[in-house]
């Protein structure tokens, strides 16, 4: 029998989220059921609500930042007790046989990955999954991560998103103690992207088009703040930056930020999934240049990035919310006005 649980949701597009009751699977035995405490707040919760990708299948129920405990595990889970501390980020399952998989990339899953929200349930027919705006959720036992005890769990959340979404293409292009990065756009992505290039030794320079960011890109550990907009401070950094991580969200113009690379040196989009404006392919050519893209990470990359948060206490900054006030957050998220993450209270829907 399936479990009812009480969510947050949207019945239809164009519709705000309201109460809703869905249904869990019963705990499997490779399954571990949470008990869920906080639920970070990603854009991409907003974009599936409200169908701005297209594809969302109502009821949707989003929030794949997840923390909570451990309340149940089947019998074949050895990794996990009653009362750990865990999460549940992006994904929820995908083949586990496709090289792809094989190699800890899940989110490359040649069969497609089952995503935390809006993937059909291989579990519940005529169902399609649903995340973390409510009080529990059952998974796979080989999709449920560790979280540090020594860091604050509300402000881990967003590592499961955000944090992942920007430490992957850091390791990925070897970024070391030494190298010149840059991390394009000061929001939930890049506010991570900074912490993480400091702690990994880079010089950090923040690039935003506001020079109202540049106290708080210092506060979060960049070394410079360059400021887009002044073509003479663009200039001056020319082919100068060993690798770039991209997190502006939409659509923008290029050849200013490829112009600041060195030969051979990267730079990857983690934010616009959407039209790029043109750009000038011998911009690319002269000097064996690179745009790549990264999705989140797999499994065993966000369990290294975990544990390197909690070596060295990094968590996101967030600001905490309610879950009455959630079409507030979005509409704020839209305007950014957020410092740089809400995070769900989810003891707020039991209330």
């Amino acid at each position: 029998m399936t479990l009812a649980t009480k969510a947050f949701g949207v019945k239809e597009e164009n519709k705000p989220l309201e109460p809703l009751e869905i249904q869990r699977r019963p705990v499997g035995d490779s399954d571990v059921k949470i008990d869920i405490t906080y639920c970070g707040v990603c854009h991409s919760d907003i974009h599936t609500a409200r169908n701005e990708w297209g594809g969302s299948k109502y009821p949707v129920v989003p929030g794949h930042e997840i923390i909570g405990r451990v309340s149940t595990v089947g019998k074949n889970v050895k990794k996990f007790k009653v009362g750990d501390l865990v999460g549940v980020g992006c994904m929820v399952d995908s083949c586990q046989e496709c090289n792809q998989c094989k190699n800890d990339l899940e989110q490359f899953c040649e069969k497609g990955a089952t995503y935390t929200y809006n993937s059909e349930d291989k579990h519940i027919k005529g169902q399609r999954t649903f995340g973390g705006y409510s009080n529990e959720i059952v998974v796979d036992k080989e999709f449920v991560l560790n979280i540090p005890e020594n860091i604050d769990p509300a402000a881990a959340a967003p590592l499961l998103c955000a944090g992942i979404t920007t430490w992957s293409p850091l390791k990925h292009w070897n970024v070391k103690k030494g190298d010149k990065v840059g991390v394009i756009g000061l929001g939930g992505l890049g506010h991570m992207g900074v912490k993480f290039a400091n702690a990994l030794g880079a010089h950090v320079v923040m690039i935003t088009t506001s020079p109202s960011k540049i106290e708080d890109a210092k506060k979060l550990g960049a070394h410079e703040v360059l400021i887009s907009k002044d073509a003479e401070a663009m200039k001056a950094q020319k082919q100068s930056f060993d690798f770039i991580l991209n997190t502006i969200p939409v659509g923008h113009k290029m050849d200013p930020y490829i112009s600041l690379l060195k030969n051979d040196a990267t730079m990857v989009l983690v934010g616009a999934i959407e039209p790029l404006e043109p750009f000038h392919g011998g911009a690319l050519i002269r000097g064996r240049k690179r745009i790549s893209g990264s999705l989140i990470g797999g499994i065993k990359e966000t369990q290294e990035m975990l544990d390197f948060c909690g070596e060295h206490n990094i968590v996101s900054d967030i600001q905490m919310i309610d879950i009455k006030d959630i079409n507030d957050a979005y509409d704020r998220v839209v305007k950014a006005d957020v410092k740089y993450r809400f995070v769900i209270d989810m003891a707020s829907l039991k209330a």
